[in-house]
């Protein structure tokens, strides 16, 4: 979803409030962010370099595909390689150093439609060539719920990840020595434990924690959906080939109602209510298979970056160094091969 505020304004409604970045030596793997230009909003490596450079000590990024960039011209099935185009070409600015030591979108994460089987691997293989070593996988947007929808920019048939042309494309990644992120809510999840079975040799990345959903039918009973949804996300850690990207609480369809207030949250606000949604992640999955990711610019409706990271280092205080140093980078640098 895109922030609910133009760019402007939430960057005027961030200045109301703002807050030192806690432990800055930490090193940092942003694990998951997006870029896009969409006049009249824009969000590109400027954008990025801005909120990245604000105390955090941000080593690396991971760009993860939002249907920005696609080529104008050509066959359908390559036209999103027009992102990963765009996004090598914001990485390679990066990795000339100008503009301080971070790499950022050291790792692409792009878009194919797997739902074209065995016929999708040219498009996979163009990716790879487009993204100069960068390009790591690709993304689904498989959200859908039979209420709400997808809310997705694209929007995916109800049972995507059961769909046997589906499934044809997905048993390509592998054989390419790719991963698969996808994007889907909390009543699904028993969607992707069937395709992690199935593709044991899959390295699965769930992103945003797996969308604990809390509008709609969900909002107003909070409790119930948290249990059914950490009973769901237990269940799954069982598949050692997913890992888990913990963040996205700031979207709206999370239903914390953060971007409503009249001054952003502070990070004790958000480590007050995305602490217990943490925990449930690192007791299930472990720090090894986890890590933070800041979902920006779609999570700035919420919270600014600097308090996004000062949460999750106050929400993880507590464990061992080892174990922060996977959340914050180790995990991301192994399952998305940043060099350091």
């Amino acid at each position: 979803m895109i922030p609910t505020r133009a760019m402007a304004a939430l960057n005027l409604w961030h200045e109301t409030y703002t807050e030192a970045a806690l432990e800055p030596e930490l090193p940092v793997i942003d694990a998951h962010h997006h870029m896009w230009d969409r006049p009249p909003e824009r969000y590109g490596l400027d954008e990025l370099r801005a909120d990245l450079g604000s105390g955090h000590n941000i080593r690396a990024s991971v760009f993860v595909e939002c249907a920005a960039m696609f080529r104008a011209d050509g066959p359908d099935a390559l036209k999103p390689v027009g992102e990963t185009e765009y996004v090598n070409g914001a990485a390679a600015a990066s990795a000339s150093g100008i503009y301080g030591p971070a790499r950022l979108c050291a790792g692409i994460v792009g878009y194919a439609d797997l739902s074209e089987g065995e016929a999708v691997r040219p498009v996979l293989e163009a990716h790879i060539r487009a993204g100069g070593g960068r390009f790591r996988g690709i993304r689904q947007q498989a959200q859908y719920d039979p209420v709400l929808g997808s809310l997705a920019r694209r929007t995916p048939p109800r049972g995507l990840l059961q769909n046997p042309g589906f499934r044809a494309g997905f048993a390509v990644l592998a054989r390419l020595g790719l991963s698969f992120d996808v994007y889907l809510y909390f009543t699904q999840l028993g969607e992707l434990y069937d395709l992690a079975h199935e593709f044991p040799d899959t390295a699965i990345i769930l992103n945003h924690a797996g969308t604990p959903l809390g509008i709609g039918p969900y909002a107003g009973n909070r409790g119930a959906m948290f249990d059914i949804w950490s009973a769901n996300l237990r269940r799954l850690a069982g598949c050692r080939n997913i890992w888990l990207k913990i963040g996205g609480f700031g979207m709206g369809l999370c239903g914390f109602g953060l971007h409503e207030r009249v001054l952003p949250p502070s990070s004790d606000d958000l480590a007050a209510l995305w602490g217990p949604y943490v925990e449930v992640c690192l007791d299930a999955f472990g720090a090894a298979r986890c890590m933070f990711e800041s979902n920006f610019p779609v999570d700035k409706q919420s919270c600014g970056y600097p308090v996004l990271w000062n949460a999750f280092k106050k929400i993880s205080a507590a464990r061992s160094p080892e174990e922060r140093m996977n959340l914050f980078s180790g995990t991301a640098q192994r399952v998305y091969r940043i060099d350091d």
